[in-house]
């Protein structure tokens, strides 16, 4: 049990010990993205950009101009929405060597309200060229996404949460780049999840086989570029497809899910997420069950569509 955020602050300095090409830039808020911990090995590699998220993305494409491995942080409604332009414009279009990584991100940042969640940042990153993403579902994904954004050129966008999930893997589990993992095998419906969802779609999984629903469940921790070939298999070997996510159904996992599914193997797909509105101010868990992230909605929404 443990957060994303805090598993990337411990990444950074793990893998800062290893590579001192790695730079860190930060939007005044290093205690809560966890940048700090880097901050404190390395100071001189570390700079706070204040609150201009523009500046700071702008400053991390000259540094990865220079030879630099750079990561970049703050809340995920800053920035990818505030620096959106300079995303776009100064890191992917020259395909340059900066790693955004935002914490904060979904309706679990809970009491800050809909100002401060990000619920369509996901689609932003997936509609840009040549930015990779990944949603990683737990502390070991976590330092598992730090990891191959260092080791793979280019852009990167690894989207963190605020509150602490359960641990999915284990330190010895082993990831690819670019590909689905089947964390359970069931032959009448397929969830995909990612992120803080992909805990809650085993809990589901184990209710629904317990009233005699066979659900396969796959973590897809990354969303670009997405695993083609297990959503195939799954549309041709199971019934339905269920996509969980923390974000807005738009243009986020389901989105992305839809595009492949209907293009390739055509089969339904109930995109269970934020359906086009906004947040609201109140603990995670609370706004978790009422927009149906919780493992009851979840084995609710399943039910109702079979």
């Amino acid at each position: 049990m443990g957060s994303t955020r805090q598993a990337y602050g411990e990444a950074l300095a793990y893998f800062g010990r290893q590579n001192k090409n790695i730079v860190v830039l930060d939007a005044d808020v290093a205690k809560a993205t966890k940048t700090e911990i880097f901050k404190k090995e390395f100071p001189d590699r570390f700079f706070d950009m204040g609150i201009a998220e523009a500046d700071m993305i702008g400053t991390a494409a000259g540094l990865a101009t220079c030879g630099k491995t750079v990561f970049a942080s703050s809340f995920a409604i800053f920035a990818v929405g505030r620096a959106f332009e300079q995303i776009r414009n100064s890191v992917a279009y020259p395909n340059l060597n900066v790693k955004v990584a935002a914490t904060h991100s979904g309706i679990s940042v809970g009491e800050d309200g809909a100002t401060h969640q990000a619920i369509e940042d996901i689609a932003l990153m997936r509609a840009v060229p040549n930015i990779k993403i990944i949603v990683p579902c737990d502390q070991y994904e976590t330092k598992w996404a730090v990891k191959t954004a260092i080791e793979t050129d280019g852009p990167f966008y690894i989207r963190l949460g605020r509150c602490d999930v359960p641990d999915v893997y284990s330190e010895t589990e082993s990831f690819t780049f670019g590909k689905g993992k089947t964390l359970v095998e069931g032959n009448d419906i397929t969830i995909v999840a990612t992120g803080m969802m992909v805990s809650r779609a085993v809990d589901a999984a184990n209710a629904l086989k317990n009233e005699g629903i066979s659900a396969r469940v796959i973590d897809m921790h990354t969303i670009k570029p997405i695993d083609e070939d297990i959503l195939v298999k799954a549309a041709t070997e199971t019934k339905k497809i269920f996509t969980v996510e923390e974000h807005n159904i738009l243009g986020g996992l389901g989105g992305a899910a839809c595009e492949v599914v209907a293009e390739k193997c055509p089969t339904k797909v109930i995109r269970i997420g934020v359906n086009d509105e906004f947040g609201q101010s109140g603990k995670a868990e609370e706004l978790l069950k009422l927009y149906g992230l919780d493992v009851d909605g979840i084995v609710g929404k399943v039910k109702e569509n079979l």
